[in-house]
């Protein structure tokens, strides 16, 4: 459970992500709300994941689904440049999140 909970809190550290940047400074209220709400269930999340995970392997799930997620979605949404070097940098923190878990990390 405490996975599901973690990745969950990791999509919405990219919604936080998103919507802070949405509300141009935090002056736009609905997606400052959107901002608050998610930072908070964001971090509930990750707090109740760290009760059963390692810290450093939690924090590097979550970091790097949030990572990934924001930079994708803003390639998607925002219109933000894509080069090669980009999506190989994504590639690259998805492959050291995955083995910083199977090196031994998770256990």
């Amino acid at each position: 459970m405490a996975w599901i909970v973690l990745v969950l809190s990791g999509l919405l550290e990219t919604g936080w992500a998103l919507s802070l940047k949405a509300s141009d400074g935090l002056s736009r209220l609905w997606p400052t709300v959107g901002f608050v709400v998610m930072l908070a269930a964001s971090m509930a999340g990750l707090s109740y994941a760290l009760k059963t995970l390692p810290v450093g392997t939690a924090y590097a799930v979550w970091v790097g689904i949030g990572a990934v997620g924001t930079a994708l979605l803003g390639i998607a949404w925002f219109g933000e440049p894509v080069s090669v070097l980009k999506i190989v940098s994504l590639v690259l923190i998805v492959a050291g999140v995955v083995g910083f878990n199977i090196s031994g990390g998770s256990h």
